[in-house]
């Protein structure tokens, strides 16, 4: 790693990656004293959203966090822990020249940094690099010029000093991440290739919740891997369902995804509607029909049921009528009721 200034805390979901894509990035936190369980600094490396090392100011050691990592040797380890040490180093020294530029004295601050490469399924590739300072965004790296951009007025100075003619931090960094970071994404991959490209078939779960007109239907895939899946709702079997709601593809403890699929729509009689997926683990695409009964049928049923219960009242209240009529009293079953009923008699 070079230089480490103030970057941005980002999601670990990216863009979508697809069936047989792959990604590697690092995550590096500097903050101005250890606390919450946060320690001084931190640094961790991901491929595509398995976390695969390791490395904080507490254990001062880079250390892998899946098994298949372990096959790179001791070597390996150690020359990581030198270079992350060093930027230990760089983070401290980071996040004191980041309180100056913003003339703070005390405080929890923070200086975060991602970057990493993609190779996708095409074969073409891609990079990135921000920075951010007590959470919000800092600098970003302009992929396309190869040169920093300062998101705030406070970076100007670090930006200034990166794209100058005698530094070219971005031609450095264009280096980095298109050759070097791309070769040991390739070395990981083909080492966890097993973990990293298995095809583990999506669970589903369809349900529907009736809100007055309206039918809001809701499709669970979850279980799932690799990331990349297609997910919709349909109507009698067509894409006619308008609009959707749709989550992220969100990461699994146990390295599988899940994403939910949300739509309202309007039941008519005879309508059906099922949850569509597509996945690279399924011959198939399976289509789960929602057998919930459509709003306009419960609408009916409510609307009976209102009648029935004023019929009966009604009925009841005719024969209450009668009997007062016919001279019938109720009994008093209190003070107060017996008062009441004196002074209405």
């Amino acid at each position: 790693m070079r230089k480490m200034f103030p970057l941005i805390v980002l999601l670990l979901h990216l863009s979508a990656v697809y069936s047989d894509s792959h990604s590697l990035r690092y995550y590096q936190t500097a903050v101005s004293a250890p606390g919450f369980g946060i320690p001084e600094y931190s640094s961790v490396g991901y491929v595509d959203d398995r976390e695969i090392m390791n490395y904080n100011s507490d254990s001062r050691k880079y250390q892998p966090s899946v098994e298949w990592m372990k096959k790179l040797g001791d070597d390996y380890w150690e020359r990581q822990t030198l270079i992350a040490k060093g930027n230990e180093a760089i983070g401290r020294h980071d996040v004191k020249i980041g309180m100056e530029r913003f003339n703070q004295s005390g405080g929890f601050h923070s200086v975060q940094k991602m970057y990493g490469c993609e190779l996708r399924d095409d074969g073409s590739i891609g990079g990135y690099e921000q920075y951010g300072y007590d959470g919000g965004e800092f600098i970003a790296l302009d992929t396309r010029t190869w040169t920093y951009i300062a998101t705030m007025s406070q970076a100007q100075i670090s930006t200034q000093r990166w794209n100058s003619p005698e530094v070219q931090a971005g031609e450095s960094d264009r280096n980095y991440l298109e050759n070097e970071c791309i070769e040991w994404l390739k070395t990981y991959v083909e080492n966890g290739r097993e973990d990293l490209e298995r095809r583990v078939r999506p669970q589903v779960k369809v349900s529907a919740r009736d809100e007055d007109d309206a039918m809001t239907l809701h499709c669970l895939v979850y279980g799932f891997h690799p990331r990349h899946v297609h997910v919709k709702w349909m109507k009698n079997g067509v894409d006619d369902v308008p609009s959707y709601h749709t989550t992220h593809v969100l990461p699994n403890p146990d390295g599988s995804y899940q994403i939910r699929v949300s739509a309202e729509v309007i039941p008519k009689e005879g309508d059906s509607y099922s949850c569509y997926v597509d996945h690279s683990s399924l011959e198939a695409p399976l289509s789960i029909v929602c057998e919930q009964r459509s709003a306009w049928v419960t609408s009916v049923v409510v609307a009976a049921v209102v009648v029935a219960v004023a019929v009966l009242l009604g009925g009841l209240g005719f024969l209450l009528y009668r009997r007062r009529r016919a001279g019938y009293k109720t009994t008093s079953t209190s003070d107060t009721s017996s008062e009441s009923n004196s002074a209405k008699a």
